[in-house]
């Protein structure tokens, strides 16, 4: 496009976002085209949240509904929240009990976690998302401005924070605390027009608008009154709202206009953080009759900018001293400005803390009754954030961390995140001479790192007997544990509800840091292309992060301690990553496919059952007793000639047609039937348990297929040799099939080998 061309584009978006300012009349026909655009702060920041949809997440192990709007999508997922999803559903329910008045009003919402688990995210996830529903039709969000220079005054006109030298009859004021539009009718004429609006409103959650006028709109209603009444005027209203001195305009939902943050680095008095200060010298200027003017006042506190939608304390902990002053702002919705001018406020107030918030708030607990926080702790509706649980929750957090990537993983199935969680990272970093140079992360060293941390994180009180805490980990990850040729669902372990997953462990930010380190590690040359010296292991990961925790300061000896015992098991899990990528390139052309597959399967059924049987051709399946017999001694490896009679097969062979893959088939026909109880188009080679029998191999696989393959020859093999053959196809097939690189292949297969050797026979 070209510079005019983005112009145009920029003001096609003003203009989609923006509307002429209206007269009251006009906005009250709009709100009964629209509610929504009339509806109060906690009413519309659940209507915002509800907007973008949900979409269904599994974590730990348990199928959820999650709100789309914590994934940052207008965004494009920068500030998602990953994970917490129960937190934040429990967040959307209080938030709809608040918003229909039907309890908890008085509370003040409280986010607490430890560090780096998406309290910041959630802040920043909420502005992006309330200021891009505020630019559609259905979030539009209004409020007044007024004019009082039209009225023929010349004595003073209306102003806050400017000259009122300059104010002309053209000069508009917004309202400073975006107060709603409804607020200038009459409390009598307000809730008969709510009335008549909620009975239309197919809402459970009807619309509500409490809130008097702020006090600076207040001032220029009182002038207008006394103007008019004065002149005699019959309909005073009327007059006052006149769109000549009142209109209703639109604005765009942001930071200091209907979001108020107080940052842990603001300061001043109490009620300057609150709702602002009066400007003195603008009192001796503008006229009051005797009292404080509020058009002098600044309007610049958290309640003031955040009155309309919402209002954020960010580190609660450094501002412990305001909220004792918010105690009563939640369910009387007024603060003062003074003690002669109050302000009522409409907005949802968030607070947000590290943990240590709590230990302030429990400093007097020993007191029993007479503890003086009592009223506010019991105002505080707390929701904790944990560290992620989930091992491609936390792969997809370090990778954000590590690189620019901001979309959010979705999948159908957990088996379309498994190649997202062990690819690989290539950056480009300077060396020591200021050259850029090219760094990997090999396949599996993002999960080997997110998995360490994920372990760290997790109870192990609650192991069931004969697993660890990676088995523990997978299941929270994917929902099941396969298990050779079983697969057990979450539902069969008897994991503690009222365990401590994800209340401690390794943060992120440090495993950032480690592999940023890694990242930097010195080199000995700069290569142009990835050679092994640039590529980082999954192993050089583990090591690294285990070593750095006597090192950093934000891990106790007794956490030091337990972490490092928690690298073994992670390491093993690793390695069979590795060892099976590399036995799967080694066996790839050897890979049985799947139409042979989904043969076998039909033959089976067809030699199980007494009916006939026909194939999704329509032709009719008769079994093959030595079809059967070849595939499973050559393809599954699992049985020999000594199994079989012939072609017919003993005991074990047909116990093992029956449970693993008769038993497996039946069960995911019947987890994926449909209404009437008709299963369509099952992929036989999509059941996790026929996939995993049926398509894996393993060394003897290697051994019956390459007779004279010697893994000891792996790091330099003779010429001329089967090791050498096998070899150059394996790093190929790595590279193409496995996103491996060169370099990296090179790396896994030789550690892959060198462990293989020992026990080769």
């Amino acid at each position: 496009m070209t510079a005019r061309d983005y112009v145009s584009e920029a003001d096609r978006t003003l203009e989609e976002t923006y509307e002429e300012p209206m007269s009251l009349a006009t906005y009250v026909d709009r709100v009964f085209e629209n509610p929504t655009i009339a509806s109060h702060a906690s009413k519309y920041l659940l209507e915002a949240i509800e907007a973008a949809g949900t979409r269904t997440v599994v974590e730990e192990g348990e199928e959820k509904e999650r709100y789309r709007f914590f994934d940052d999508p207008h965004n494009d997922g920068e500030h998602a929240i990953l994970g917490n999803t129960e937190v934040l559903n429990r967040f959307v329910d209080d938030l709809r009990s608040i918003a229909a008045g039907r309890a908890k009003d008085e509370k003040i919402i409280w986010f607490e976690g430890p560090t780096a688990t998406g309290k910041s995210e959630l802040k920043r996830c909420l502005v992006n998302g309330l200021r891009e529903y505020s630019k559609t039709p259905e979030g539009r969000r209004y409020t007044v401005e007024w004019n009082v220079t039209t009225a023929d005054v010349e004595e003073r006109g209306l102003s806050y924070g400017a000259d009122p030298t300059t104010v002309d009859d053209i000069h508009w004021y917004e309202s400073p605390v975006q107060t709603h539009p409804l607020s200038v009718f009459p409390d009598a004429v307000r809730e008969e027009l709510l009335e008549e609006l909620n009975d239309e409103l197919e809402d459970h959650v009807p619309v509500r608008v409490d809130a008097a006028l702020d006090p600076f709109s207040r001032e220029a209603y009182n002038y207008l009154e006394e103007h008019y009444r004065r002149e005699g005027k019959d309909a005073l209203f009327s007059a006052i709202a006149d769109d000549q001195h009142l209109r209703v305009k639109n604005y765009v939902v942001e930071i200091g206009q209907g979001v108020g943050v107080l940052h842990s680095e603001d300061d001043g008095r109490p009620k300057e953080r609150l709702v602002g200060s009066w400007m003195h010298g603008m009192l001796q200027e503008l006229d009051s009759r005797g009292r404080k003017n509020p058009q002098a006042f600044s309007y610049d506190g958290v309640l003031s900018q955040g009155n309309g939608v919402l209002t954020v304390v960010e580190d609660a902990a450094q501002h412990a001293d305001l909220l004792q002053k918010l105690l009563n702002v939640p369910d009387e919705q007024s603060v003062k400005l003074d003690q002669g001018i109050g302000m009522d406020i409409d907005t949802q107030m968030l607070i947000i803390s590290n943990p240590d918030l709590e230990a302030q708030l429990n400093q007097h607990s020993d007191r029993n009754g007479m503890d003086p926080l009592k009223a506010l702790k019991r105002r505080l509706d707390r929701h904790q954030f944990g560290y992620l649980t989930n091992l491609s929750l936390e792969t997809e957090l370090i990778r954000r961390e590590l690189t620019n990537e901001t979309s959010v993983w979705e999948a159908d199935h957990y088996l379309d995140l498994v190649d997202r969680i062990r690819e690989p990272v290539t950056m480009t970093v300077k060396d020591r001479d200021g050259e850029p140079s090219r760094r990997e992360f090999a396949p599996h060293a993002i999960e080997a790192a997110a998995l360490y941390a994920v372990v760290t994180r997790l109870d192990q009180e609650d192991l069931p007997n004969g697993l660890d805490l990676v088995d523990k980990a997978m299941i929270y990850d994917q929902g099941y544990l396969q298990e050779g040729d079983s697969r057990r669902e979450k539902e069969e372990f008897d994991f503690d509800g009222d365990g401590r997953d994800g209340d401690g462990g390794i943060p992120v930010t440090y495993t950032r840091d480690t592999l940023a380190e890694l990242l930097q590690a010195d080199r000995d040359r700069h290569h142009s292309e990835l050679a092994v010296e640039d590529v980082v292991m999954p192993r050089d990961v583990l090591n690294a992060m285990a070593e750095g925790l006597s090192e950093a300061p934000v891990f106790s000896t007794g956490e030091r301690s337990e972490f490092e015992n928690r690298v073994v098991p992670v390491k093993n899990y690793v390695f069979d990553q590795q060892e099976s990528d590399v036995i799967e390139a080694i066996m790839h052309e050897k890979r049985v496919d799947e139409e042979t597959v989904a043969e076998y399967v039909e033959h089976v059924y067809a030699w199980e059952t007494e009916e006939p049987l026909y194939n999704d051709r329509g032709e009719r399946v008769e079994p093959d007793p030595l079809k059967m017999k070849l595939f499973e001694i050559e393809h599954l490896g699992r049985f020999s000639e000594a199994e079989y009679e012939g072609n017919l097969p003993r005991e074990s062979v047909r116990n093992f047609r029956r449970e693993k893959v008769i038993t497996s088939l039946n069960r995911h026909a019947w987890e994926h039937r449909d209404e009437d109880f008709s299963v369509q188009d099952v992929d036989l080679t999509a059941i996790p348990v026929i996939k995993s029998v049926l398509e894996s191999h393993d060394w003897d696989d290697v051994e019956r297929t390459f007779e004279d393959f010697d893994p000891r020859q792996w790091d330099d093999p003779p010429s001329g040799t089967e090791t050498e053959t096998v070899k150059d196809r394996t790093i190929e097939t790595m590279v193409e099939q496995f996103d491996y690189t060169e370099a990296s292949a090179e790396l896994t297969s030789r550690h892959v080998m060198g462990q293989v050797c020992y026990r080769w026979d």
